[in-house]
């Protein structure tokens, strides 16, 4: 069983037509007992880092995250809200990631556009999260800040600059792309993840 951990930050149903394509049993739930019983843990999320993190405080979920021992997956916003801190609303973050968040510089002139919306590249894959995926692979992002690279980064993207589009410590992995957006290339990371 998955639990998708529900406080509050969007797109749910996008995450859990993917699981169902692939056939995968989970439930949304908020509720700590659930959480820490789940076979594997997804916290996903779009939206501002700290209204998202003042959500998961309100519902004491900081806590029971940071000491969940199965797979666990943040994707966009959850993988923000695993870093030490945000720029996005100066926000005190969990800090299973030995990184911050920074918001990317738009440059017109060199196609630097904030948002970085759309397909993009995802480079130096190390994980087995990334098992049957070739280099280069395009994913879907949507994001307008995001961590540096750091110890644990396991693959890159770019968008003005090198970010970490995804990173691993112990049993904690975050996307900073969007898998239930990215097609098939997707839908095999979340298989990847859920096999773990």
């Amino acid at each position: 069983m998955i639990a998708i951990v529900d406080y509050d930050t969007g797109n749910l149903r996008s995450v859990c037509n993917v699981l169902d394509r692939i056939g995968a049993e989970y439930c949304i739930t908020d509720n700590h007992d659930i959480i820490k019983a789940a076979d594997k843990v997804l916290l996903p999320g779009v939206g501002e880092a700290s209204s998202a993190m003042q959500k998961l405080n309100e519902r004491g979920l900081c806590d029971v995250i940071k000491g969940l021992r199965q797979p666990v997956l943040g994707i966009c916003i959850g993988l923000q809200l695993m870093c030490r801190r945000s720029e996005e609303g100066n926000a005190e973050c969990l800090g299973i990631f030995n990184t911050d968040v920074r918001k990317f510089v738009p440059s017109p002139a060199d196609g630097v556009k904030v948002p970085h919306m759309g397909w993009n590249e995802i480079k130096n894959l190390e994980s087995p999260l990334f098992k049957g995926i070739d280099e280069g692979a395009f994913v879907y992002f949507v994001h307008s800040f995001a961590p540096d690279v750091c110890e644990g980064t396991i693959a890159t993207s770019s968008n003005g600059r090198e970010f970490a589009a995804a990173i691993n410590k112990d049993n904690f992995y975050g996307a900073q792309f969007h898998p239930e957006k990215s097609g098939a290339i997707g839908e095999l990371i979340l298989k990847n993840f859920i096999e773990l």
